[in-house]
């Protein structure tokens, strides 16, 4: 199945620089561990904003669930996520 997944980060902004810089570090690196497992599928910036929209693709809702918890800024991210359908036009 395929997502769409919006998020923005909510980090207080009292967090220290180097924790933020830490966990940035490491979500960039558990990203590619999800790209290189086909679930991260592609990736965008909100401009002007501390926010992505990601296409994801999972066997289900509760796969998505765990590759979303499993990044390391998921206790700041406001995420919300629409499960995406084939359109018609898209089938052969």
């Amino acid at each position: 199945m395929e997502f769409l997944v919006r998020s923005e980060n909510r980090m207080p902004p009292e967090t220290p620089p180097e924790v933020r810089e830490r966990i940035r570090t490491a979500e960039r690196a558990r990203a590619v561990e999800l790209r290189e497992a086909g679930t991260l599928k592609r990736l965008w910036r909100v401009p002007g904003r501390t926010a992505t929209i990601g296409l994801y693709e999972a066997p289900d809702a509760t796969a998505l669930h765990d590759a979303l918890a499993s990044l390391p800024a998921a206790p700041w991210l406001d995420v919300t996520v629409e499960a995406l359908a084939t359109h018609p036009q898209e089938r052969s």
